[in-house]
C-alpha cells in the first residue's frame, strides 16, 4: 500500500466517523490518528528497509566469496580488490529503493601465522513513505561480510559403492562421468589449488570388502587371524561356524580321515558352507576325496566357504599313527569312503574293516598368497577411526580372501576386479584413471567404505596421508556413494548378500561408525569431518530410502536421494560447487 493509497482511506474512514452521531467518536479518532498513522507507516517503512538490507547482505557475502576466489587463484591482485568489489556488488545488487549506497573495503594479507582476509561493508538508506510525517525522511541501514581464506587445505575422500547392481541403468558409467570426466568433481576440485597439494582426492571403492593392495602383506596393521585360523576357531562367524569334531561327526571320525578318505565336509556331516579341494591354493580344484598322491596326498583342504564368501588360507595336513581302529563291522561294513590304509576282514555278519588313525596339523598358506582384501575390523573397532596398534589386535585390519559370484575380486587375474585403494594425491589423470577402471562386482557393505575413506584421510596412517601442519586450515570431507541397502560384511550372521538379518544389524554398525565420526572434534572444538551421502535408488519397485545413509550424512541438506542415473553427474556438480565455496571461505 502506498502512502496515497493509505492516506485516500484514511480520509474515507475519517468522513464516516464525523459523521457518527455517538459520543465522542470523532474527537477521539482525531486524537488517535496521528499515534496510529505512525505505527503503522513505521511498520511499512521498516519493511522496506530491512527487505533492501537482506538483498545486499546477500549480494555482500557473494562479492567477497568471489573476491577471495580470486584472489586464492591469483586472477586479480591486491591493488585490483576495491575496483573489483565494487563492479561485483553493482551487478549484485540491484534494489531500486535503496539509495546513497556505498561500499568500503579492507584487506588484510595472510602471514605466517594469519589467514588472508576481506572484509566488505555496505550502507544506504531508503526514502520513507510514512515516517516523514514524524520527521524521518529516511531510514539508514547497513552490513558486512567477511571471508578468510589462504592457508586452507582440503582433503577429500570418495567412498563408492562397486558393487554388483552398479552394473544396471548405467549407474557405474555415469559415476565414473561425474567424477573423472570432463568437468566432473576431479576438474572441479583440482581447480581450486593454488600450489600442488593444497586438494588433494583420495578413492575408496568398496563391495563387501575393500581392496588395499596385496604389496602391502609385510605391513604390520594386517591382522592375519582370520588367515592362519582353520574352520573351528575362525572369530565371529556366529551360527554359521563350523565345528570339527560336532554332534554329526565325532572325534574318532575324524581321526580317521586321511589320504583317499573321501571329504568329510557334507551337508550330511553339518558342514554345509565348503567341502574339499585339491590343494592349498586359494581357487584350487573342488574334489570328492583327500589327496592320496602327489604334492598334497593327505591334506585335508576346506577351500571355498559359501557363508563368509571367502577362503579358508590352509589345509591340515594327515600324519599317519600306529593306532588302528575299526571302520565299521557287520553286514553291508565296506571300505567305502575309508581312508587308503583301509583293510577288511571276514564276511556277511562278521565283517570288519580296519583303518589306521590320523593326527592332523594345520597350516596356513604363505601371507605373500594374499590378493588384497581386508574385511571389517574387529569390533568394537570396526565402528571407529582409530589407528593400529600392534599390541591391540581389534585395531588391526583382517586379511580375508575374498570370493563371491565364483570370482575372486580382489585378484589381479580376476575377469572383474575389485579396484585397489588409491591413497590421497593430486595426481589427477591418475585418479581419473583409477576412477575409469572401477568395476561392479559383490554385495554392499558401506560401513567398510566408509571406514577406509576416514582411514584415507588420517595424517602419516596407514595409507600415508601426509603430515598436517598445524598453523594450516584442513577441509577433510568424505563423499559416500551407494546403489543399495547394506547386505553383507564380515560377520555372516548378519547377512547373506541378499539382505540383512532381522534388525538391520549391518546398519546398526555403520549407524554407530557415523556417530562416532560425526561427533569427533578438530582442535578448534569443530567437526573434524563433513560427510556427505548419495544414495542412487532406480530399483524397481524402489529400494526405501536409506535411513543410516541419511542420517550418516553431516547435515540433513548433505543427503541426496537419486532416483536415475542422470542425477549422479549433476549431484556431484552440486556437491563440487559447495566444496569449491568451502576451500576459499569458512
Amino acid at each position: 500500500m502506498t502512502a496515497e493509497t493509505f492516506v485516500r482511506f484514511l480520509s474515507r474512514a475519517a468522513r464516516r466517523f464525523t459523521r457518527d452521531s455517538s459520543g465522542n467518536i470523532a474527537v477521539t479518532f482525531a486524537i488517535a490518528l496521528l499515534p496510529i498513522l505512525a505505527f503503522v507507516g513505521a511498520a511499512v517503512d521498516y519493511s522496506r528497509a530491512n527487505a533492501a538490507k537482506s538483498s545486499m547482505q546477500a549480494a555482500l557475502d557473494s562479492a567477497a566469496l568471489m573476491l577471495s576466489r580470486d584472489l586464492s587463484q591469483g586472477t586479480i591482485t591486491a591493488a585490483d580488490i576495491g575496483t573489483k568489489a565494487s563492479a561485483y556488488f553493482k551487478a549484485l545488487y540491484t534494489s531500486a529503493d535503496a539509495k546513497n549506497v556505498a561500499v568500503t573495503v579492507n584487506y588484510t594479507a595472510s602471514t605466517s601465522t594469519t589467514a588472508s582476509n576481506i572484509q566488505l561493508n555496505a550502507s544506504g538508506q531508503i526514502v520513507t513513505q510514512f515516517m516523514q510525517l514524524a520527521g524521518f525522511p529516511t531510514m539508514d541501514f547497513s552490513t558486512k561480510a567477511t571471508t578468510t581464506w589462504g592457508d586452507v587445505k582440503m582433503r577429500v575422500a570418495l567412498a563408492l559403492d562397486n558393487t554388483g547392481s552398479m552394473a544396471s541403468s548405467g549407474k557405474m558409467t555415469a559415476l565414473q562421468n561425474a567424477v573423472a570426466g570432463s568437468g566432473g568433481l576431479i576438474d572441479q576440485l583440482s581447480a581450486l589449488a593454488k600450489s600442488p597439494g593444497d586438494v588433494q582426492i583420495s578413492l575408496v571403492p568398496f563391495a563387501k570388502v575393500v581392496n588395499v593392495g596385496a604389496s602391502n602383506y609385510t605391513q604390520n596393521w594386517i591382522d592375519w587371524t582370520d588367515w592362519q585360523n582353520p574352520p573351528t576357531v575362525q572369530p565371529n562367524n556366529g551360527s554359521y561356524q563350523a565345528a570339527i569334531p560336532n554332534a554329526k561327526f565325532t572325534q574318532a571320525q575324524w581321526d580317521m580321515v586321511g589320504p583317499g578318505s573321501s571329504c568329510p565336509f557334507t551337508s550330511g556331516n553339518g558342514f554345509s558352507y565348503f567341502g574339499c579341494t585339491s590343494g592349498p591354493v586359494s581357487g584350487s580344484s573342488g574334489v570328492s576325496s583327500i589327496p592320496s598322491s602327489g604334492s598334497y596326498s593327505g591334506y585335508i583342504c576346506p577351500g571355498y566357504d559359501s557363508a563368509s564368501h571367502s577362503y579358508y588360507n590352509g589345509c591340515w595336513t594327515s600324519t599317519k599313527t600306529s593306532t588302528v581302529v575299526n571302520y565299521c563291522t557287520g553286514s553291508g561294513c565296506s571300505c567305502t569312503g575309508a581312508n587308503s590304509t583301509c583293510a577288511c576282514t571276514g564276511s556277511y555278519s562278521s565283517t570288519k574293516c580296519t583303518v589306521n588313525t590320523y593326527t592332523k596339523t594345520w597350516v596356513a598358506n604363505a601371507t605373500s598368497s594374499w590378493t588384497g582384501c581386508v574385511a571389517d575390523r574387529t569390533q568394537p573397532n570396526d565402528a571407529t577411526a582409530v589407528s593400529p596398534v600392534l599390541s591391540d589386535v581389534t585395531t588391526l585390519f583382517p586379511a580375508n580372501q575374498h570370493m563371491e559370484n565364483n570370482t575372486q575380486y580382489c585378484s589381479s587375474s580376476a575377469s572383474t576386479k575389485l579396484a585397489q585403494i588409491v591413497p590421497l594425491s593430486y595426481s589427477w589423470s591418475s585418479l581419473k584413471s583409477a576412477v575409469n577402471a572401477m568395476q561392479p562386482t559383490g554385495g554392499t557393505n558401506q560401513a567398510i567404505g566408509l571406514a577406509w575413506a576416514v582411514q584415507s584421510l588420517i595424517p602419516n596412517g596407514v595409507l600415508g596421508a601426509p603430515t598436517e601442519d598445524a598453523n594450516t586450515t584442513y577441509n577433510r570431507v568424505i563423499i559416500l556413494l551407494s546403489d543399495g541397502l547394506n547386505t553383507e560384511d564380515r560377520w555372516p550372521e548378519y547377512g547373506n548378500g541378499s539382505s540383512q538379518a532381522s534388525g538391520n544389524p549391518i546398519d546398526a554398525r555403520q549407524a554407530l561408525l557415523c556417530s562416532n565420526l560425526k561427533n569427533t572434534k578438530d582442535a578448534k572444538g569443530n567437526a573434524m569431518y563433513t560427510i556427505y551421502t548419495i544414495q542412487v535408488n532406480t530399483s524397481s519397485p524402489a529400494d526405501p530410502t536409506s535411513t543410516v545413509l541419511q542420517n550418516c550424512a553431516s547435515s540433513p541438506d548433505k543427503f541426496y536421494m537419486l532416483t536415475s542415473s542422470s542425477q549422479i553427474v549433476t549431484t556431484f556438480n552440486t556437491i563440487g560447487t559447495a566444496l569449491s565455496k568451502l576451500r576459499v571461505a569458512k
